[in-house]
């Protein structure tokens, strides 16, 4: 039996600056949004949540998100995961995909909402389907355990892969276990060394002991194959 770890929301905390950076400099007027960025870069919390408020307010997604990571962390307000919810839920029904993730997650935990992991794998699949390596690394463990949705190895063994060939560690290391264990996918030793093995070159430790242990049932040959497939291996390949 794998080891599952989902994906906190707190990953998606230092998304705040660096998604809004991103935005700022593609906006040259002036406006609540960008009032807010400058204020929280200045780290007037206080002034930059209520101008996320205003923004949010008007409709913009990213101060919604924005508000409802301030909410969720108490940071310039005070915190407040039911308001978190909320300014996330609407943020995730325009489509936010960070958004749609933490909430996601909220539903998982029950925070600031009551736990609904039905509710929690319709979000992750939202977030998932635009790509968030996070979500599809989430919803995959809610397949691999059946929560939220019937259990079904295959499809938590796909959407692992869809992450990992994203380049993402948790993924990889995911779908090499699948591999290895012969969960949702035909058991292959090589496929099982490979992914794991470029989960543990991004420094997953839990890879890198893994890799030990599968390493006393192949052959040299097929530590050598595997090795070679990694050394070759490009994110976002077919």
């Amino acid at each position: 039996m794998m080891s599952l770890n989902r994906i906190p929301t707190s990953l998606y905390t230092c998304f705040l600056i660096l998604f809004s950076l991103a935005l700022i400099s593609c906006s040259t007027a002036t406006d609540p949004y960008q009032e807010g960025i400058t204020s929280y870069n200045k780290g007037e919390y206080a002034l930059a949540a209520n101008s996320f408020r205003k923004a949010a307010e008007q409709g913009d997604a990213m101060a919604q998100f924005n508000l409802a990571v301030m909410y969720d962390d108490g940071e310039g307000v005070e915190q407040d995961k039911a308001m978190a919810v909320k300014w996330y839920r609407m943020a995730a029904e325009q489509g936010n995909a960070e958004a749609q993730f933490n909430l996601a997650v909220m539903y998982d935990y029950g925070n600031g909402v009551a736990q609904d992991r039905t509710e929690a794998v319709r979000w992750y699949r939202e977030a998932a389907e635009q790509g968030d390596a996070e979500a599809q690394i989430n919803l995959g463990i809610s397949y691999d355990l059946g929560e939220g949705i019937a259990q079904d190895k295959a499809q938590a063994a796909a959407w692992y892969c869809r992450a990992a060939r994203q380049g993402n560690a948790d993924g990889q290391y995911y779908l090499g276990l699948a591999y290895a264990l012969a969960e949702g996918v035909n058991p292959d030793p090589v496929m099982a060394y490979m992914w794991i093995h470029l989960a543990s070159a991004q420094g997953d430790q839990r890879a890198r002991d893994t890799l030990e242990k599968i390493e006393l049932f192949m052959t040299p040959a097929q530590i050598a194959e595997a090795q070679e497939l990694a050394s070759e291996w490009e994110p976002n390949q077919p």
